[in-house]
């Protein structure tokens, strides 16, 4: 069975970008695209809302290496 030509991969929560980029490599992929995401949190303050960036997400897009 052949393996996708692309594939996401998102770094986990308490992982690192490196340890993100070795788990890709292990794959067998190369990234070619890294997009960060924002977090919020909504909060409430004398009766409004707000929304307070609390993390990112980084999502990398990654290709096969053939």
């Amino acid at each position: 069975m052949s393996e996708k030509k692309k594939k996401v991969f998102e770094v986990a929560e308490g992982e690192s970008i490196d340890a993100c980029l070795d788990r890709i490599k292990a794959a067998g992929y190369v990234p070619i695209k890294r997009t960060e995401k924002p977090i919020f949190e909504e909060k409430v303050k004398d009766g409004k809302v707000e929304y307070d960036p609390t993390r990112r997400k980084i999502v990398f897009e990654a290709k096969l290496i053939e």
